[in-house]
């Protein structure tokens, strides 16, 4: 119970951070009790001439009543004005679109994307911490986990299955079997990794450096993991607070890579860029909001496997909507953009970790 209530407070809490730093639209109409019906601004003295100042923006009519005071912060944690409503159907299915037209200065039926990523944030979080992770630890500080680590396993042992029944068929065929070979020793490995780490006891040293330079670093390295390995609960709760106050991290982190993209397009600015990643990013959050839900509360797998054959879909159209490229334009750009993230979020995890450890 006390979880669900930190979540649902969480939520709000993001809910009215992103609020506080989204602009304001048709607020406050005027009659009715609480009314305050002036005839200058309240904020800044200036003469009214319509429903809002054209001044300083403040609605024109003030409600001072408790049930206003409610329906704001109802508004807040909600609606956005409407914006969320005419956002979110764009940024699933036209990326490109919504970040073009927000770059364009067509915006104020948008939420914005800072104010979009801050509630995504503390939404994504709030349901980790409501629905708990899939990592715990025994009495014996033995790592443990949870469904993925199961499921993980049982796939790893069908891929072997299969590509071990390839092999008998190229050998009774007389084809080369060098190849599957090499896929079915990788296989092997990646599965005894995943038992190794399904329930081990976790190791006193995960950083080894062969020259002298290097050892410092795999020192400093190791010295943070055994502090963690202490205790490891209060390490995992210390990674996702981390996670959670330096999410913002993210977007400088993703921005340089992007920019890589189109080195030689001067009509892109890091601007557009920027937007394009804290769009992109605050997508693939709800992507992995969605997921874990899936995961945790259904046993449809397939649906998880959906959303993760979205992503690079997803990275495609918001190319092409957002720069104005061709297919193949697009293509090549996807896959490296899939290459980039994976090196910015290893780099994002490194230093999170190092934030949590020091």
């Amino acid at each position: 119970m006390i979880e669900t209530v930190d979540a649902i407070a969480q939520v709000g809490q993001g809910s009215l951070t992103a609020r506080a730093v989204e602009p304001a639209a048709g607020e406050g109409a005027s009659g009715g009790i609480g009314d305050t019906r002036e005839s200058a601004c309240l904020n800044c003295g200036t003469r009214l001439t319509g429903s809002h100042c054209h001044s300083c923006g403040q609605a024109a009519h003030v409600h001072r009543t408790i049930g206003a005071f409610y329906h704001d912060l109802l508004h807040g944690v909600f609606h956005f004005e409407g914006k969320i409503w005419r956002t979110l159907p764009l940024l699933a299915w036209r990326p490109g679109q919504l970040t073009r037209e927000y770059i364009d200065g067509r915006r104020a039926s948008y939420v914005s994307p800072i104010a979009l990523f801050l509630f995504v944030v503390f939404l994504t979080f709030a349901l980790f911490n409501w629905i708990g992770g899939p990592v715990h630890f025994d009495n014996n500080k033995n790592l443990v986990l949870a469904k993925g680590g199961a499921t993980a396993e049982a796939l790893a042992e069908r891929r072997i299955a299969d590509l071990k029944r390839e092999l008998a068929a190229a050998e009774r065929s007389g084809e080369p079997v060098a190849g599957l070979d090499s896929q079915i020793a990788g296989a092997e490995a990646a599965l005894a990794g995943i038992r190794a780490g399904n329930k081990q006891k976790l190791p006193d040293e995960i950083a080894k450096a062969d020259s002298p330079g290097d050892r410092n670093l795999a020192e400093l390295v190791n010295v943070g993991w055994r502090k963690a390995t202490e205790n490891p609960e209060l390490a995992l709760y210390k990674l996702q607070s981390s996670a959670y106050k330096y999410s913002w991290l993210l977007i400088p982190i993703s921005v340089p890579f992007v920019w890589l993209l189109f080195p030689f397009r001067r009509r892109f600015h890091l601007y557009d860029h920027t937007v394009f990643v804290t769009y992109s990013l605050s997508f693939m959050l709800l992507l992995l909001a969605a997921g874990t839900i899936i995961a945790v509360w259904t046993t449809a797998d397939f649906l998880v496997f959906g959303l993760t054959l979205y992503v690079p879909f997803h990275l495609y159209r918001q190319l092409c909507g957002t720069y104005g490229i061709g297919r193949f334009g697009a293509i090549w750009r996807t896959s490296a953009l899939m290459i980039f993230a994976g090196i910015a979020l290893t780099l994002f995890t490194a230093a999170i970790f190092a934030l949590s450890t020091t």
